[in-house]
């Protein structure tokens, strides 16, 4: 039996470790929810499947520990494939696949980078529990290395976009990459 128990909570204890390794991606739909119960700014990841920057992102700024965590902790995370077919939800209106040529895009992709099509690009979001935006959305075009995705992870978070210039945060801003002397 004492066996038994200790294997059941190296299990739990693994499991949960494990889960701090990768940043816990919603759906959009899942993320406008938790906003509602529990208000977050929402980090939203738009990529295409065929795009080598977006696979390099996941690959190092978004595996990077200290932007899992700091992700996990401050936002709802979300995956938004811009060329996805699926209908998605929000504010009272369904945002569809628009067929362009061979490929197309997702209309609330679209909306979101404001027609601006590049990947991928990091959008935030603040919503009320009505589903209103609080504030415009906040496209960041390009890939981002941790370096600098930390940087603007907190700078949205802590809300200095509201009074702060860019240029003046980052002044301010302490890297938890710095190496102690």
């Amino acid at each position: 039996m004492r066996f038994q128990l200790s294997v059941i909570c190296m299990l739990v204890l693994s499991q949960s470790l494990w889960a701090q390794d990768k940043i816990e991606w919603l759906s959009f739909e899942e993320a406008i929810t938790k906003s509602k119960k529990e208000p977050r700014k929402i980090l939203i990841d738009v990529y295409t499947d065929w795009c080598g920057w977006c696979k390099k992102m996941d690959r190092s700024t978004f595996s990077d520990p200290s932007i899992v965590k700091y992700v996990n902790e401050n936002y709802y995370a979300v995956k938004l494939n811009a060329e996805s077919r699926k209908a998605i939800q929000f504010q009272g209106s369904t945002y569809n696949f628009a067929q362009q040529g061979r490929r197309g895009y997702h209309e609330l992709a679209a909306t979101l980078l404001d027609g601006k099509m590049s990947f991928p690009t990091t959008v935030f979001i603040i919503v009320d529990k009505k589903e209103q935006l609080l504030s415009q959305p906040f496209p960041v075009p390009g890939f981002q290395d941790k370096k600098t995705m930390h940087l603007i992870l907190s700078f949205i978070e802590e809300g200095a976009f509201e009074n702060v210039t860019f240029d003046d945060f980052k002044k301010k801003y302490t890297s938890p990459y710095l190496k102690s002397k």
